[in-house]
């Protein structure tokens, strides 16, 4: 039978993963196996899959040398795929998206073996944002006044802990809402407002954000879609895709493309965790297997070849 093996990460933070529980029911009326198991578990490489699904790696950020090398070994395809992963793992790729003609939010990138005498960007704002290039969660980002000893003194950390740097001005805007763009099977599927805790600039739940759906505007798609089509290997390869926008909806600029095990709030919309099972079932099909070795589940989609 045709499996997918689900990637998560060990100890209590998995059973917080509700949507890869909503994406393998999804398989199963497709007719499709699936199992989790942890990215660092020494038994990884003997589960037979063919096909891995990224979905909720949420410890890689301080392993990734050792996560992408585990990757590297496993013998089925991965979704997505490994050179993104390995693009969209350090957020330097903002500069390229930028020089594509992507609106991003100013971001200035710092290499840890940076010696000499360091000359924190202000970008003319009050305040900058900090954080390192290699982090998920908002682990390790500061929020400072511009110029600041403190603001020096986390830069400084972070280099020092052998991570690169992002120094970026802080989006007054984000307390009305970061939004996130989600495209699954290369077709936009939702959004969602993520709007962070009273004097707090962090959107993520845990830093008590709220989330609501979201009616994207014609600027946020297509600054999302422009996004998606410079990233190396374009939206076509992309079974899951979120893109971070902040500022006006009329203006946003890109704050994130997240590739590698992104939060897709699929339970905000009826009918997405089905999608992403449909863009696997058409990865397997198309890419992997052939049609003829898929048997067709009871509710098999018809428009998938």
């Amino acid at each position: 039978m045709t499996t997918v093996l689900l990637l998560t990460c060990d100890g209590a933070a998995r059973e917080a993963d509700v949507e890869s529980k909503l994406v393998m029911e999804a398989l199963t009326s497709y007719g499709i196996a699936s199992t989790m198991a942890p990215w660092s578990s020494r038994s990884l490489l003997d589960i037979d899959a063919d096909l891995v699904l990224i979905r909720s790696t949420w410890d890689y950020t301080q392993r990734l040398d050792e996560f992408l090398a585990v990757l590297d070994q496993l013998t089925a395809p991965i979704a997505n795929p490994l050179p993104i992963v390995e693009w969209n793992a350090h957020k330097g790729y903002l500069t390229e998206l930028a020089a594509a003609g992507v609106p991003i939010v100013p971001t200035a990138v710092i290499a840890a073996g940076k010696r000499e005498t360091l000359t924190l960007p202000s970008f003319k704002g009050a305040e900058v944002i900090v954080k390192p290039a290699v982090s998920a969660g908002a682990v390790g980002v500061g929020k400072f006044a511009a110029g600041s000893e403190q603001a020096h003194a986390h830069l400084s950390s972070i280099l020092e802990s052998g991570n690169d740097a992002l120094v970026q001005p802080f989006i007054s805007d984000v307390v009305d809402g970061e939004r996130s763009i989600i495209h699954l099977g290369g077709c936009y599927s939702h959004a969602v407002r993520k709007i962070p805790a009273t004097n707090d600039f962090r959107v993520q739940e845990f830093h008590g954000g709220t989330n609501y759906l979201h009616e994207p505007s014609a600027s946020e798609l297509a600054v999302a879609d422009a996004a998606l089509a410079a990233t190396p290997c374009g939206p076509g390869e992309l079974l899951y895709a979120r893109v971070d926008v902040v500022g006006p909806v009329d203006q946003p600029l890109l704050m994130e493309v997240e590739l590698i095990e992104p939060e897709l709030f699929l339970p905000f919309a009826p009918g997405s965790a089905d999608a992403l099972a449909r863009a696997v079932v058409a990865s397997l099909r198309t890419r992997l297997l052939g049609r003829d070795r898929i048997e067709p589940g009871a509710n098999e989609p018809g428009n998938v070849t």
